[in-house]
């Protein structure tokens, strides 16, 4: 039976971690009871000063499926980036990752799994045609999200629609020659990772989901997309013949107000 290591970072999530723990153990449970799926849940708590923690030591006591680490400094991106390190160290066929908050329920992160078939990658996708979204995006959180999504096929010539939805995995194999060269900590580290895969000639195949927005967003796009913006354009340089300039670009970012 192939097994599954299901990466959750956690930044003060003490509202909905345990909701999530709940679901998606029980849902694996059963997988792995009806020999479809093994699986490990990793919460990746990186830099919480809330009841994370303690949250999640208790599921861990309940479940043995469920492992934690705990980080000092913060970043969605380089909490997944350990949470891969740590669960190449045991027996993983697939390794993905999926946002605290449930949007995506477990029912909806096993397709991705299902889907694989001879792929190296699968990631859900909110914009294809039998995806759903609960409720229904906002006009102006849908036109943001569509000019990012042009800007990064404009810059990287990345060939999906949806590269921020937080419901991916992968196969072991890819995420072993893609981690060596991970390095973003933060907003650009989903276009990153499918960059690198893109130019390393994986075969990642988009998947229609199922998608709930939920209570408590930790995002804010106002404030967010310039910055993920400004990592995407980082991204280019570093892989463009000005990338020799990297540093000057990294210095001037400094004075720019957070």
């Amino acid at each position: 039976m192939k097994k599954a290591a299901i990466i959750i970072p956690a930044y003060n999530e003490e509202k909905r971690i345990e909701k999530t723990l709940e679901a998606y153990s029980n849902f694996f449970n059963f997988m792995k009871r009806n020999a479809k799926l093994d699986y490990e849940i990793l919460v990746v708590i990186n830099n919480t000063t809330d009841k994370t923690e303690e949250i999640v030591k208790k599921w861990r006591d309940r479940c043995d499926n469920i492992g934690y680490i705990n980080l000092l400094r913060g970043g969605k991106g380089y909490a997944i980036i350990e949470g891969f390190k740590d669960a190449l160290i045991r027996r993983n066929d697939f390794i993905g990752f999926v946002d605290a908050d449930m949007a995506t329920n477990p029912e909806e992160y096993y397709k991705l799994v299902y889907n694989l078939n001879n792929c190296d990658g699968a990631i859900a996708d909110r914009y294809l045609k039998d995806s759903e979204v609960f409720p229904p995006a906002t006009f102006r959180r849908l036109i943001v999200s569509r000019i990012f999504n042009f800007l990064i096929r404009a810059l990287l010539f990345l060939n999906y629609r949806d590269t921020q939805c937080g419901a991916k995995i992968f196969r072991r194999n890819t995420i072993e020659k893609i981690i060596p060269q991970l390095s973003m900590s933060q907003w650009a580290f989903d276009v990153e990772l499918l960059y690198l895969l893109k130019n390393k000639g994986f075969k990642i195949i988009s998947v229609p989901t199922k998608w709930y927005d939920r209570e408590y967003s930790k995002i804010n796009f106002l404030r967010a997309g310039p910055w993920m913006l400004l990592g995407v354009l980082r991204l280019r340089i570093l892989n463009s013949p000005l990338r020799k300039f990297i540093k000057i670009y990294d210095r001037l970012i400094k004075f720019i107000p957070r």
